[in-house]
């Protein structure tokens, strides 16, 4: 038992549990814990940010592109509020973040008085937007609780998680048993439905494997068995570069659609499989067989052939021995799915001039580096249209689609992977959301480079606005900022161009930088519609 204040229980229990890395930004209700982390400097590395949302993006960003708990904290009431978007995109996600978040004085919880940062219920609308949220009520009560968190955080479905302690509690000094790191034991397969997919993959004739976020950490696996059974590997966001787009097993969206109309037997690991089955269509000819480790998640479009709640990981390495007893003799697709990638890349290349300006970012990243994308037009073409070799290197945010969220996202993954390449791109509209987050950048020297193709509007809201509504334009064109006296202005590196060619140069300048660098892209045309390789037609009846 050691004597701790609430604030250092919290901290010395979240550190037991593997946190290294916090961000956030100070007040009243959370000084002591901040002067805990000041004695925790050696253990844990504190980002300072300018926001609160960047601070949870920053964490969101972490986690993503490690699969670790990315950790934030910021004050209660409008300073949890400011955070509440990254919570979104990352329930969306299946990202495990935790926010720490402060109280009014607990004398006064529920009376209405009005104190600093009062909500009516805070406890209640983290509840909402999280796994699991809790208050902690006494220091002796922090190790438990913590616990308790990253139990929900690491084990079955990763989510957000939410914990809050009144500012008198993170003051109070009590004795406290501090517990070992929660360890989470993957959940195993039935082994019934392990063989009854076993029978059914063993004897299909064109197999499609489509992945997820839930398989990143069954990467191995799932080349093993698409190897098997030369089964194409298909995902649409969080499980690109599962497969590597360097394997000719690796397709991507569009060649999955066209892959879908034909296949007899699909089976989807760690994904929601909600485009392909409501939009792409399922017939009786069509067995699906789903691998998740949420049960709500098998059936909730459509009932599979077989249902396997279970570890993916865990799953697959009993399913692959299963499959091997069952497996037909098959030929391998190389040349096949070669020319599938070649035909695909041929149309897809008509959409400029994202493709180009992609084509020239990838070869300038390094096969190990990270691509955050964000809600703009280059960030929609790079889901299909940007190689990725790795899981966990392409950024996104998921169905949530939290236009901002991009360039403090891509802050904290390149804090997290400090010796490897990042780039972000992201619209003129998207990256002022926390644009003064360049601040933070120049503060900590994250030398993140920052693409921002400019045409000086919503590009997405004003296509619509032309094609579904006359052309009645309304705040869709955008007033900026010149984006390299902006970002000189904070002491970050700047450029300008206008060409692929001149990208590539301020590239390899950001890459060698020591420091965060902004090349701004002028667009001065209208850029061709990403969507028609996104919403793609049904291919096959509905049951």
């Amino acid at each position: 038992m050691t004597r701790l204040s609430g604030a250092d229980a919290i901290l010395q229990s979240v550190i037991n549990n593997g946190v290294d890395t916090i961000f956030g930004l100070p007040g009243g209700q959370l000084d002591y814990f901040f002067d805990a982390m000041y004695h925790e400097k050696s253990r844990v590395n504190l980002i300072g940010t300018r926001h609160e949302q960047g601070a949870a993006y920053m964490a969101f960003g972490y986690a993503r592109s490690t699969g670790k708990v990315g950790t934030y904290t910021v004050v209660p009431g409008p300073g949890v509020l400011n955070s509440t978007a990254a919570l979104c995109s990352a329930y969306a996600t299946d990202t495990p973040v935790l926010c720490i978040t402060g109280q009014i004085p607990s004398r006064s919880i529920g009376k209405g008085y009005g104190e600093l940062h009062e909500l009516p219920d805070q406890l209640a609308t983290l509840k909402s937007l999280t796994k699991y949220a809790e208050r902690i009520e006494h220091p002796s009560q922090a190790p438990d609780v913590v616990n308790q968190a990253f139990k929900a955080l690491t084990s079955g479905r990763p989510r957000p998680v939410s914990l809050e302690m009144p500012m008198d509690i993170m003051a109070m000094e009590s004795d406290v048993t501090l517990q070992t790191a929660y360890e989470n034991t993957p959940l195993a397969p039935d082994l019934d439905r392990i063989k009854a997919a076993a029978k059914i993959l063993g004897r299909a004739k064109r197999p499609l494997i489509v992945v997820g976020g839930g398989a990143i950490h069954a990467a191995a696996e799932v080349q093993e068995i698409a190897e098997m059974l030369q089964a194409p590997v298909v995902s649409f966001r969080s499980g690109r570069g599962i497969v590597s787009d360097q394997h000719y097993l690796g397709q991507n969206y569009p060649a999955g659609h066209q892959l879908w109309a034909d296949a007899d037997v699909i089976l989807g690991i760690g994904t929601r499989l909600q485009l392909q089955q409501q939009f792409w269509g399922t017939d009786d000819d069509l067995k699906i067989i789903r691998i998740d480790i949420d049960p709500v998640e098998i059936d909730r479009i459509t009932v599979p052939e077989v249902g396997i709640v279970g570890d993916a990981k865990l799953s697959l390495q009993n399913l692959i021995p299963e499959v091997g007893r069952h497996n037909d003799k098959r030929e391998s697709r190389e040349e096949e799915l070669n020319g599938l990638k070649h035909s695909m890349l041929q149309k897809i290349g008509k959409v400029q001039p994202q493709m180009s300006y992609l084509e020239v970012i990838r070869q300038e990243l390094p096969e190990d580096g990270y691509f955050c994308d964000e809600i703009t037009q280059v960030g929609f073409t790079s889901w299909y249209g940007f190689p990725v070799y790795e899981p966990r290197h392409l950024i996104t945010c998921g169905y949530q689609g939290t236009l901002g969220y991009g360039y403090a996202t891509a802050l904290g993954v390149k804090v997290a992977h400090p010796d490897k390449a990042v780039i972000s791109v992201t619209g003129d509209g998207g990256f002022l959301f926390t644009a003064t987050e360049l601040a933070t950048a120049v503060q900590y020297g994250i030398n993140l480079v920052t693409i921002i193709f400019n045409n000086n509007k919503f590009g997405n809201v004003q296509r619509q606005q032309k094609e579904w509504f006359g052309g009645r334009l309304i705040t869709s064109d955008l007033h900026n900022p010149d984006f390299v006296k902006f970002a000189e202005s904070f002491g970050a590196a700047a450029y300008r161009t206008n060409s692929p060619e001149g990208l590539r140069q301020f590239i390899r300048k950001g890459l060698a930088h020591n420091g965060p660098t902004i090349i701004e892209v002028e667009i001065t045309e209208d850029m061709a519609s990403p969507w028609e390789f996104i919403l793609t037609p049904p291919v096959r009846g509905q049951k």
